[in-house]
Formats: structure tokens, sequence, C-alpha cells
């Protein structure tokens, strides 16, 4: 029997509904971590403190947020970009609510450009092969990347733990899922040269900035 058009709209307006509900679902989870990571900047945390305000802590967070979804591509994407913007907008809005003026507009314009990028590659997550591979390489550069930036430039001021402790993690996260999820030996090796190179551009954008605002 044909399908008719009343029946494909209503299918169409049920995905609809159901991608909407999922993308405020996250934003508003995505919200309310932010604005724990506000109070975790306090210190309470102690040596782990800078992954309340870092690009690998907030990445992390978005990450997490839509690997839990479970969602395709396509969907991952944006909801990278609405975890990672609400996760920042939650920070700066409990933070003014605590008596601390702060705006993050790098990491907010990071969230535009990297947040789809992060969802795409938390998604591949639960694929396996050469999607897996160029999934975990994205997001253990930007692990490996932060730490390798914040034992160069930020230890004097937070330590070093934390920085050390997120480049162990991004690296045996790329290990295991390589291990785990990609047979091919060229995959594995494409997963590691992303990994290398999203870290080398990583520390590279966080050198010009911070040669610019000397």
């Amino acid at each position: 029997m044909p399908v008719s058009a009343n029946t494909t709209t209503l299918s169409t307006t049920a995905r609809v509904a159901r991608s909407a509900s999922i993308v405020l679902v996250v934003a508003v989870a995505s919200v309310i971590l932010g604005g724990a990571t506000s109070f975790a900047q306090g210190g309470f945390l102690g040596p782990l403190a800078p992954f309340a305000n870092s690009s690998s802590g907030w990445t992390l967070l978005t990450a997490l947020v839509v690997w839990s979804a479970r969602r395709g591509a396509g969907l991952s994407g944006l909801l990278g970009a609405v975890s990672f913007i609400a996760l920042i907008e939650g920070y700066i809005l409990t933070s003014h609510l605590r008596g601390i003026v702060d705006s993050e507009t790098f990491f907010l314009v990071a969230a535009v450009v990297v947040g789809p990028f992060v969802g795409v590659a938390a998604s591949w997550l639960h694929r396996k092969g050469r999607r897996a591979a160029l999934g975990i390489g994205l997001l253990s550069g930007i692990g490996i990347g932060d730490a390798a930036n914040g034992l160069a430039t930020l230890v004097p001021y937070t330590g070093w733990f934390y920085w050390a402790l997120i480049g162990v993690i991004a690296i045996a996260l790329l290990v295991v899922v390589l291990g785990r999820q990609v047979r091919e030996p060229l995959d594995r090796v494409l997963g590691i040269l992303v990994t290398l190179l999203v870290a080398g551009a990583f520390v590279g954008a966080f050198f010009i900035l911070n040669g610019s605002s000397v």
C-alpha cells in the first residue's frame, strides 16, 4: 500500500519534533554543566581546578553530552555547537550571578567554529574503522594540544597536575579506541596523524594568541 502524503508529513514532523527535543535537552544540560564549572573554578577541585575553564575541559564535557545523545553525524554537529555555546553561556551567567564579570569571547568564537567538529567526532566514537579513528584523533588532539600548552605556559599559575593528567587521558583514549574499534593499520596511522596535526595546530594557535597579547 502506498504511503500517503499525510503519513509522510506526520513522520517528518515527528522526526523534527524529536530532534528539537534532543537539542533542547542538550542545551539545558550544558547550561547546567557550564554553571557548575563556574563554581568549580573557585578552587575546591584543587589541582584539577584548570578543568573548569580550559579548552580540554569544555571539549570533554561537550563530547560526553553529544556522545550520550547517540545521534547521527548531522544532528551531532549541531548538538556540538549548541552544547559548547550553552556550556560557556551557563558559565558566564553563573559567574555574573556570583559577581564575577567574564565574557569568554574567545571560547564563544571557538564554540561556533570547533563545536560542530567536536559533535561529529563524538558521534563517530559509536562507529568503527576510519570514522572512529578520525573522531578520536580530533578529540585526543585537542586534549594533547591543551596539555602541551598548559605545561609550557600555565604551570606557574595553575600547577602541572591537570595538564599532565588530561594529556595522559587523551593518549589513553586514543590507544583504547584505535585498539578496540579500528582494525585497519592504515586507519590507525590516520588516527595518530590527525591527533598530531590537531595538537600541533592547537599549540600553534595559542602561541600566536599569546604572542599577540604580549
